[in-house]
């Protein structure tokens, strides 16, 4: 049987690695063990304990507890604390997700001992390396032998980084694989959107009507952590419910939350707050999230994986970062990159709610791409791959 070690820790990467979980579960379990490792790296139990159980997925095996730290401490805490895991378990293949500091820190440790990483979401660029996550991504790809992508443009990344599309077997760092598959998302989202209509009632705990309300979520540090940003973004917010009578709803995270009065200034924090058409609330379940997703009118996001998921649900899209790393949305003018910038939030969110007939471009596969990993997995290791 083909041992495998998952490492999670993030919220976005528990919530993929339920498809992966869920496809060797129904698919190859009698070929496959999974082990789980969880970093630690989000500490809040709501954004982690909860999402294992409302989503089935395997108990973790191993927890790392590394929390909240700076960048270089999380990444070498657990470098130190995996590699003890991998010289016990001997895995032929780490499944790794994403770009955070947990991603790395298991890629550099699995490849350093030889072991295949095999990296989902590989060849996304936002082409702005002042983003923790595009170094992350980038050299987590680099040490990769398995590249698993879940766009055409992600691919065409790889290649213009110097990869070879045409690699025989076997597969090496030296000589990866790599695959357009899907995104394990749009798998999650098709099984998942059904079973959240009967399990949430999220929309009629905040008395938000299906089509018709905004659904907003900030979350990154560049504009969590910059007072202007914030400001910005909220005057725009506080604009279109005041004077648009838009409704708006924000699950705050919990560094949000922490800076929010601090960044504002008292004058704005209390206009936030006081407007009956901006509900604030705290974290949301991953179904909840899938219902208020399914449900809104309009995305305001500067989550990568919130942009995605726009994409399935057809909901108009604004992205509050310079750079998005979907651009086919852009291209297709379903979605408009706005920044922090106030009038064009409100100018393009005012575009996007007029527009009959927005496109949606169909690029994230057919809901199978858990399997087909699974399967690839599979032939890396049959192929007799040291």
């Amino acid at each position: 049987m083909l041992k495998i070690i998952t490492i999670v820790g993030a919220r976005p990467q528990i919530i993929k690695a339920a498809a992966l979980s869920r496809a060797i579960k129904e698919n190859f379990s009698s070929e496959i063990e999974e082990i789980i490792v969880h970093t630690g790296q989000h500490y809040d139990e709501n954004m982690s304990e909860q999402f294992f159980q409302e989503l089935s997925i395997p108990k973790p095996k191993y927890n790392l507890g590394v929390g909240s730290q700076s960048h270089a401490s999380q990444t070498a805490n657990i470098i130190l604390q995996l590699e003890k895991i991998l010289l016990d378990e001997k895995p032929k293949v780490l499944v790794v997700y994403g770009d955070t500091n947990s991603t790395i820190a298991a890629s550099l440790t699995a490849a350093k001992m030889g072991i295949a990483v095999a990296h989902i979401e590989a060849g996304l660029r936002s082409f702005n390396k002042n983003m923790p996550e595009e170094i992350n991504r980038i050299a987590t790809d680099h040490v990769s032998t398995l590249l698993f992508s879940p766009t055409h443009n992600g691919v065409q990344n790889l290649e213009n980084e110097g990869f070879s599309l045409n690699n025989k077997a076997p597969f090496s760092m030296d000589n990866p694989a790599i695959y357009h598959c899907g995104d394990v998302m749009y798998d999650n989202t098709l099984f998942f959107s059904q079973l959240a209509e009967g399990k949430s009632e999220i929309l009629e705990k905040h008395s938000l009507e299906k089509n018709n309300f905004t659904l907003c979520t900030i979350h990154r540090d560049y504009n969590t952590d910059n007072p202007s940003r914030m400001q910005s973004i909220f005057q725009a917010l506080s604009f279109l419910a005041k004077e648009k009578n838009q409704k708006i709803f924000l699950p705050l995270h919990p560094r949000t939350s922490k800076n929010l009065e601090k960044s504002l200034g008292k004058s704005l924090y209390e206009d936030v707050v006081k407007n009956k058409n901006i509900i604030i609330s705290g974290p949301v379940s991953f179904l909840e999230m899938t219902l208020l997703e399914k449900h809104s009118k309009l995305i305001a996001t500067d989550s990568g994986g919130v942009q995605k998921e726009a994409c399935f649900f057809k909901k108009p899209l604004l992205i509050l970062r310079s750079e998005t790393e979907w651009v086919e949305l852009v291209e297709a003018k379903s979605a408009s990159i706005v920044d922090a910038n106030k009038d064009l939030i409100i100018s393009q969110f005012e575009r996007l709610l007029q527009s009959d007939n927005l496109v949606f471009p169909d690029i994230f596969g057919d809901g199978k791409a858990a399997v087909f990993i699974a399967n690839k997995i599979l032939e890396y290791d049959r192929q007799g791959n040291n």
